[in-house]
């Protein structure tokens, strides 16, 4: 299966502990079929390169995928001392919110990796939009985590705290760490979890043996499903392994959600434009069955994570201007084998537009005398004559939304509930 082109935006919200928790979504290039939260491995990060891997398959089958860096960790803000498994569960339950804030719809599909795996567990039942879980990697007893720092449990619970070594890298563990491990009884969570259940894993697992596996799926109910990750060692760190492990994940969970197209006619007859309540110029935009998102550099106080509404308009203007050019090239059997189409806009005095007619500068300057100045810069390669070259480009003037830029249109501004 070819990719489709997936767009990442970055997003923030405040975490269980009052920290700003760093996100990022992302969006398939077509419609949004179904939506979807992966939670990282413990230690690890949103952009560990499984993380990636699992979410961009995911998006290239039409889920909106958000993923993020639990309390102190990755880009995220707080002190990873501060927090537990019961803060980790509360993220998770907070950007359930930001995706309904975002795409005004739940996560219908929950993945965790490792101690992520865990926390998806214990999380999907205050998910109500949550139809399946897919885990990798993940523990049956969240108190197997003391594995990976036994040699100071004495010491943790002697003086409170201690500095272990995790995945090579320093952390501070505190004895409520360890406390809020001994609360939590992950088997009865699955067991009443009521959603379809993949349990992916690999036999050669050192940090979290494949007992752990065997341990989740009995105490699942049905349907559930389990996948021997051969050969993967616990991060995935092998390409391949992270790409079958997605693939996978995403034809399963295809059986369980309903990612086909929204009926027709809950399809916007035209564009839709609005706020998602993150930062204060983001919009999430619905035209037909695609979604995107419109934003401002963070120059003028934007967020940066999406296109602003000139580039939109400048974006309809080269998309215009290139397949008008296809169709001519076409039709006439030139011998073009590609076209590109490049838009700079920026606003100009009126004076100093060297290339704008006299007319324009008279009928379309703004009252500080300024004028909007649209620049197309077209390649075209091809073994053309330059009598064509030039004709193509008298064709370029041709495309619609140049004409309906040039001549102007009318605009036409009402309430919604006047429209019909």
């Amino acid at each position: 299966m070819t990719e489709n082109v997936i767009t990442t935006a970055r997003l923030q919200f405040e975490g269980a502990l009052g920290d700003e928790l760093q996100a990022r979504i992302d969006m398939p290039a077509g419609p949004v079929r179904a939506t979807a939260i992966f939670a990282h491995c413990f230690t690890c990060s949103k952009d560990l390169f499984a993380s990636r891997r699992i979410a961009s398959e995911l998006a290239s089958r039409g889920f909106a995928v958000l993923r993020f860096d639990f309390t102190g960790l990755g880009g995220s803000d707080g002190d990873f001392a501060d927090t537990n498994f019961s803060s980790n569960i509360e993220d998770l339950v907070r950007s359930a919110d930001l995706l309904r804030e975002t795409l005004k719809k739940g996560p219908s599909l929950l993945v965790g990796h490792s101690l992520g795996g865990a926390a998806v567990l214990a999380a999907a039942r205050q998910i109500p939009e949550v139809k399946a879980v897919a885990t990798i990697g993940a523990p049956a007893d969240v108190a197997h985590i003391e594995h990976s720092f036994k040699c100071q449990l004495d010491e943790i619970e002697y003086t409170g705290e201690a500095e272990v070594s995790l995945a090579g890298r320093p952390f501070t563990i505190k004895k409520q760490f360890l406390d809020d491990l001994k609360d939590h009884r992950l088997e009865e969570a699955i067991g009443s979890m009521k959603k379809a259940l993949m349990v992916l894993h690999s036999p050669i697992d050192e940090t979290v043996g494949i007992e752990n596996a065997a341990e989740i799926f009995k105490a699942a109910k049905h349907p559930k499903s389990f996948v021997s990750l051969d050969h993967a060692d616990h991060l995935l760190t092998n390409k391949d392994d992270a790409i079958y492990a997605a693939q996978v994940i995403t034809a399963w969970a295809s059986r369980f959600l309903d990612i086909g197209h929204e009926p027709e006619s809950e399809v916007p007859l035209g564009a839709v434009v609005s706020e998602t309540g993150l930062g204060k110029f983001q919009n999430y935009v619905r035209v037909g069955h695609h979604t995107l998102l419109a934003d401002e550099p963070k120059s003028v106080g934007g967020m940066d994570t999406g296109p602003t509404p000139y580039d939109y308009l400048a974006t309809a203007l080269g998309a215009c201007t290139t397949m008008t050019l296809r169709m001519y090239a076409d039709f006439k059997k030139l011998p073009v084998t590609h076209i590109e189409t490049e838009v700079l806009h920026n606003k100009v005095h009126a004076d100093h537009c060297v290339d704008c007619s006299d007319e324009d500068k008279a009928t379309k300057a703004n009252s500080k005398g300024k004028i909007d100045r649209f620049e197309r810069r077209i390649t075209l390669k091809g073994d053309l004559p330059e009598k064509e070259r030039k004709a193509l480009l008298r064709i370029a003037d041709k495309c619609p939304v140049h004409q309906t830029m040039e001549h102007g249109s009318v605009v036409v501004t009402k309430f919604a509930e006047d429209a019909n």
